[in-house]
C-alpha cells in the first residue's frame, strides 16, 4: 500500500454531485470508464498512469463499430492523472485475473467522482486495482495509433 497523504474524512460533494467524469474533463468526454479494462496500473506521489482499453460513445472523433464478438468500440491507450499536490493512493491486494487473451486484467475504473476531502474537493477513483484520492487532477488520454 502507498499512501502519500492521510485520507482524512472524505464526503461526497454536493454542490457538484451531477459533475461527471466525462464532463469534467476534457480528453474523458465520450468515453466510458465503467467497462473500459485496466491492464495495468503505476502510481508515483503526483500521477497515476493507467494502460486502458478505453470504451469510446459514437459521438467520439475516434470512435468504431464494434469489433465481431465485443460489445463497444475499444481503443489501447494511456490514461494519466497528475496532479501538483500528493496523491493518496491504495493498491488492492487482490491480484488481477487473467483475462482470455493471456494479459493481466486489473477490471475497471468503478468510479471517477467528485468528493470533498477535508473541506477540499478532490476526485477519488475505485476499481478492482485499488482507491485513489486526487486534488486538481489533470486528466490525459492518449489513444494508441
Amino acid at each position: 500500500m502507498i499512501v502519500w497523504e492521510d485520507l482524512g474524512t472524505l464526503r461526497t460533494v454536493t454542490e457538484s454531485a451531477d459533475v461527471t467524469y466525462d464532463a469534467a474533463f476534457r480528453d474523458l468526454a465520450y468515453v466510458y470508464l465503467e467497462d473500459s479494462w485496466i491492464l495495468d496500473v503505476t502510481a508515483t506521489e503526483k500521477a497515476l498512469r493507467f494502460v486502458i482499453e478505453a470504451v469510446l460513445t459514437p459521438e467520439h472523433a475516434e470512435y468504431h463499430p464494434a469489433k465481431p464478438g465485443e460489445q463497444y468500440c475499444y481503443r489501447a491507450g494511456i490514461l494519466m492523472i497528475s496532479s501538483a499536490q500528493p496523491i493518496s493512493f491504495e493498491r488492492s491486494e487482490a491480484p488481477p485475473a487473467i483475462d482470455s487473451s493471456g494479459e493481466l486484467d486489473y477490471g475497471n475504473i468503478d468510479t471517477f467522482t467528485g468528493v470533498d476531502w477535508d473541506g477540499t474537493a478532490a476526485w477519488e477513483l475505485t476499481g478492482d486495482w485499488g482507491r485513489a484520492i486526487v486534488k486538481q487532477p489533470t486528466v490525459v488520454l492518449t489513444l494508441n495509433l
